[in-house]
């Protein structure tokens, strides 16, 4: 068995889900190959993990290369964790020329103006990726972590056909946070039941019962507003108002959810930014402090030799190992909307409940969601279809139409500044982008 590491110079991420593999006694008989453009960032992930697997009593085989057929060849299991232009000069551009226009954003990496840009010069990569799959290894399965989940998840299965499942972390995290930020997770955490279907940084928490199977809601509604005004809740203010408003909760955090929707950024209301507590410019600072802190962490990850790992929540290794032994694990994962969610377009990338085997991965059947679930859903499909078609098209009109269909960005600016901020960023990014017309 071969599992490829795809932007392996991601040297944190690649201990979590790499590490997560050869911790795991029940995967046997496997080799490890990192790729990465980046050959100092790849040297330190395979230092890295030559260690763990020296310090754990393994003997996995692990191979770095730049050759990204050599690292395909023959896989079975891809994980993809590239970022396509990095904080300078992408990050930088992506925030600050949106921001002249008077469009202000959090993170920036999944929808609006943001998250079209990262698809667009992302795309070119995937293809490239594809080429050498459909060539070296047809057959792997191709395990997407990397944003816009989504539309480059729905690229990769509807436009190249390559055997593709979506995780994020949002939805395992999702419970625990909201009960712990309520006093809550001792009492239910361990016993409650959850249903959750929707989009990535979208799903909805549809459905959370106690042991005795009594609906947990009226309980967290009553103790959000009991604590509205309370420092645990703070960090989480817009998730909060959409979950009273709408009447379920979601996945991804505020920060994120602030800028999915036309009701919390505005230029004209400053004063919901310190109502909801919404972090402007959240994700360059941790870019920057990332980078600052970076040479402290190399010193922990790379150069101790003595380090450790222990497993993650991150569903890679489970599934490798549900694909290799026939157990069936649990997960949830984003794939194509085959008549999963009734009420979303066939053309959604979904994230829904899937069961592992030896057969792969098994998406479930979750019928129509809640009616206002699935139309706020929709605002959100609406851009990732059409920032899909621009990829594919390289038509510069569907990215327009695109970031003018996104709910915050139409909210805040006019089709001509729309169209000129476009223009701009598409400018700024060349260098990754194939020619648009």
């Amino acid at each position: 068995m071969k599992i490829t590491f795809l932007g392996a110079g991601s040297t944190v991420f690649s201990k979590n889900v790499l590490g997560d593999c050869l911790v795991s006694p029940e995967l046997d008989d496997y080799e490890i190959y990192l790729y990465d453009i980046d050959p100092v960032r790849l040297d330190d992930s395979f230092r890295m993990l030559g260690n763990i697997n020296r310090n754990i009593g393994r003997n996995v085989r692990i191979v770095k290369t730049l050759d990204l057929d050599e690292a395909l060849k023959g896989a079975n299991y891809i994980v993809n964790a590239i970022q396509v232009g990095g904080y300078d000069p992408s990050t930088i551009a992506d925030f600050e020329i949106p921001k002249k226009y008077g469009l202000k954003q959090t993170i920036a990496d999944t929808l609006g103006i943001g998250g079209i840009m990262r698809t667009l010069r992302t795309v070119p990569v995937l293809e490239q990726f594809a080429s050498s799959i459909h060539k070296n290894c047809p057959n792997a399965l191709f395990i997407n972590y990397t944003n816009p989940m989504a539309m480059l998840t729905g690229y990769m299965i509807e436009e190249l056909s390559v055997n593709t499942v979506g995780l994020c972390h949002s939805v395992q995290v999702c419970v625990e946070g909201l009960l712990r930020s309520l006093g809550l997770k001792e009492e239910y955490l361990e016993s409650c039941h959850q249903s959750i279907a929707g989009i990535n940084h979208q799903s909805w928490l549809l459905e959370i019962t106690d042991k005795d199977n009594n609906d947990l809601y009226p309980l967290i509604k009553q103790k959000s507003k009991e604590l509205a005004n309370s420092e645990d809740l703070r960090w989480d203010l817009v998730r909060h108002e959409m979950m009273h408003t709408f009447g379920y909760y979601n996945t991804e955090s505020s920060e994120h959810t602030a800028e999915y929707n036309p009701y919390f950024i505005k230029k004209n209301y400053p004063e919901l930014i310190e109502r909801f507590n919404i972090p402007l410019d959240e994700y360059p600072r941790r870019c920057i402090k990332q980078i600052d802190n970076w040479s402290t962490m190399r010193i922990k990850l790379v150069e101790d030799e003595s380090i450790q790992h222990s497993k993650t929540h991150e569903f890679a290794s489970y599934i490798i190992n549900a694909m290799e032994s026939d157990k069936p694990y649990r997960i949830h994962g984003n794939v194509m909307n085959t008549g999963l969610i009734t009420n979303l377009p066939s053309r959604a990338c979904v994230e829904v409940p899937c069961m592992v085997d030896r057969n792969g991965i098994n998406p479930c059947y979750v019928g129509d969601l809640p009616e206002q679930c699935a139309a706020l859903n929709r605002t959100n499909i609406n851009v990732q279809i059409l920032t899909r078609d621009a990829a594919k098209t390289r038509r510069k009109d569907l990215v327009y139409m695109a970031a003018m269909l996104d709910p915050h960005t139409a909210a805040e600016l006019s089709m001509d500044e729309i169209r000129a901020m476009c223009d701009e960023l598409m400018d700024a990014h060349k260098g990754f982008l194939p020619e648009y017309k």
